[in-house]
């Protein structure tokens, strides 16, 4: 437990108040109102879980410089402001998640492509992790062994790596006053084939908000980056792998539960079918 009154004297204010912010899984997120220098303002802290920094040490450090060239290229983030270990203190953004909002497809497709063109210097960023094993039971309600056997078969020709998000998915954004003012979580950020965030952020918005938001944002990021598409079936695939044994532990109402699952087959199918497997 982050012990508030002590970061708030390393950053010389007086804490006034504190409130959790929803949404966090990987990380404690709080929201701070502090009085800083005569004035009242507003930050978030993000104290890590035990899993992010067993697997990166230092990833408040590495967040911190991140954000800060993020902020330096344009692109609508938090500014940071203090790190210390396991912790990271950003200016706080007024907004609502792009689940509640909804997201435009076409603004997200715009904050993708500023996102993939910004030069990343020196940041020890890795790429992104391989697909672990199946399980003894795989989940065949969401065709595992099928992707599986595709991925295996047909890996992708290398592509240039950029800068990714990670985790880009409407969740992961903030929109006030109907335009984008944030895209948050970027403990996942990595550098590799820029498709890999596409095809996330494909099933994200097909589960969200069906075939056309998809397709919407799919053609705006290629006309922003004239990206090589001939691979985004197997980026799909990858996406549509990152469920399969979870999807039933989300804590979602049958109705939605039934919805997820039909979408997830629909997208597969035709990512198969475009990938000849």
């Amino acid at each position: 437990m982050t012990d508030l009154r002590r970061l708030a004297r390393w950053l010389d204010a007086e804490l006034l108040r504190a409130w959790p912010l929803t949404g966090g899984v990987s990380a404690q997120v709080t929201a701070l109102e502090v009085r800083q220098g005569g004035q009242i303002r507003r930050l978030v802290v993000r104290a890590y879980g035990e899993r992010d920094l067993k697997r990166r040490p230092d990833l408040a450090a590495l967040e911190d410089a991140l954000l800060g060239q993020l902020n330096a290229a344009g692109v609508p983030v938090p500014r940071p402001v203090f790190q210390t270990s396991g912790v990271l203190v950003t200016t706080f953004v007024e907004g609502v998640g792009g689940v509640e909002a909804p997201a435009d497809p076409l603004a997200l497709a715009d904050v993708l492509a500023q996102i993939h063109a910004v030069p990343v210097a020196g940041l020890a960023l890795a790429p992104l992790p391989a697909p672990g094993p199946p399980s003894a039971s795989p989940d065949e309600s969401l065709s595992e062994s099928r992707i599986r056997a595709a991925l295996a078969g047909w890996p992708p020709a290398p592509a240039a790596s950029v800068l990714l998000h990670g985790d880009f998915w409407p969740g992961n954004t903030l929109w006030h006053g109907g335009r984008l003012a944030a895209v948050i979580d970027w403990e996942d950020a990595a550098l590799d084939d820029p498709l890999a965030d596409v095809g996330n952020a494909r099933l994200e918005l097909l589960w969200a908000q069906g075939e056309a938001a998809m397709q919407a944002f799919t053609r705006r990021y290629a006309r922003q980056t004239d990206q090589d598409l001939r691979h985004l079936p197997y980026w799909d695939l990858r996406a549509a792998l990152r469920p399969c044994g979870r999807l039933h532990t989300w804590g979602l109402d049958p109705a939605t539960l039934a919805q997820m699952r039909a979408r997830h087959t629909t997208f597969v199918r035709q990512a198969l079918a475009e990938s000849g497997a």
